[in-house]
């Protein structure tokens, strides 16, 4: 397969010389988004402008890398889908396959950046840097931080010291870890976190430095590298004062294969939202505890007695990446005594 192979946009190049090339793949989202003027960072079309719109943005990429650029989707993120991951990382597998491509860059929406890095991180089979950025306010905005964020992003990318890092998150001058960072605000360019475990490094100007490495398989050493076909069906509900078992009957009910619950605090669960998913349990779903909780982990046999009950603890790993890795793990025909050591490994 060639790099022109996949719809392309024409190649973005303004400098010669030795540059390594990088394959930038553009989803749309805030850093591609438009407002009727300047002063408006809310109430913006996102993804109204193409990958060749932020390369112009951003005349300095041509310093640091030679760039393939590809529009693999125009949306808002919250639109995002499981068939777009599929398709997003079989396209970034394709690329880094490529001996000439030292590296890729996702431009992506907020809202849904963080399950999206997660995907490719547990799917994407090579050892080059990935790296997807954002914005948190259009590109029409005054002071807009998607074009800084890109360079950064690339930056990160062509740098020899990324590489087996797995899938990062390059924003706001920082590098996170695809399965630790999590969006925390609405609406601050500082929106982005990796609670407990902390940033991986930072990239400043033309440095890149990192400060740890992951420890959890990724990447090549994932199981579920080269899975194909439809994922089974997974969906999240959450325990609150007063909940009812409806959510989790109906859910039982429709066929779905597995559940994670977003618990309160260390993952605990109102009485009668646990006696329905133990039932669930007994029907043949998959029940994976998680806290609705911002920070922290989730203790196994601790507010919950999961053994007894056939559950699933996730650790430290937010409720919606857990759907992410259960779904996956449900497609790889993983059995149900080998889940809790999978959640613990990843």
């Amino acid at each position: 397969m060639t790099l022109t192979s996949f719809n392309p946009i024409p190649h973005y190049t303004v400098s010669s010389g030795e540059l390594p090339r990088i394959a930038l793949l553009a989803t749309g989202g805030t850093i591609a988004g438009s407002a009727a003027d300047a002063t408006r960072t809310a109430g913006y079309q996102a993804g109204a402008l193409g990958v060749q719109d932020l390369l112009a943005a951003v005349p300095a990429l041509g310093n640091v890398a030679h760039i393939h650029a590809e529009q693999v989707a125009q949306i808002d993120s919250k639109d995002m889908s499981v068939s777009l991951w599929q398709k997003l990382a079989a396209r970034v597998n394709a690329l880094l396959a490529q001996p000439d491509v030292a590296g890729a860059v996702i431009t992506h929406g907020t809202d849904t950046l963080e399950e999206t890095a997660y995907y490719l991180h547990l799917t994407v089979n090579s050892r080059k840097p990935v790296v997807l950025t954002a914005a948190m306010r259009p590109a029409t905005a005054l002071s807009a931080d998607g074009p800084l964020n890109l360079l950064n992003a690339v930056r990160v990318a062509t740098d020899p010291i990324s590489a087996g890092r797995g899938v990062m998150v390059a924003i706001n001058n920082q590098i996170h870890c695809a399965r630790d960072v999590v969006k925390t605000s609405t609406y601050k360019v500082d929106a982005f976190h990796s609670p407990e475990i902390g940033v991986l490094g930072w990239v400043q100007d033309e440095r890149v430095a990192f400060q740890r490495v992951p420890l959890q398989y990724h990447t090549v050493e994932s199981e579920f590298v080269g899975l194909s076909g439809e994922l089974p069906a997974v969906e999240v509900v959450s325990s609150y004062a007063g909940v009812s078992r409806i959510a989790v009957d109906a859910l039982v009910d429709a066929g779905v294969q597995g559940i994670v619950v977003a618990g309160t605090g260390n993952g605990s669960l109102h009485a009668l939202l646990q006696q329905a998913l133990a039932e669930a349990v007994q029907r043949g779903v998959t029940v994976v505890r998680a806290s609705r909780v911002g920070s922290g982990h989730v203790m196994h046999n601790g507010a919950a007695p999961d053994d007894q009950y056939g559950f699933v603890s996730t650790g430290n790993l937010h409720p919606y990446k857990a759907r992410v890795l259960l779904m996956l793990a449900l497609q790889a025909g993983v059995p149900r005594e080998r889940m809790q050591s999978l959640f613990d490994e990843y």
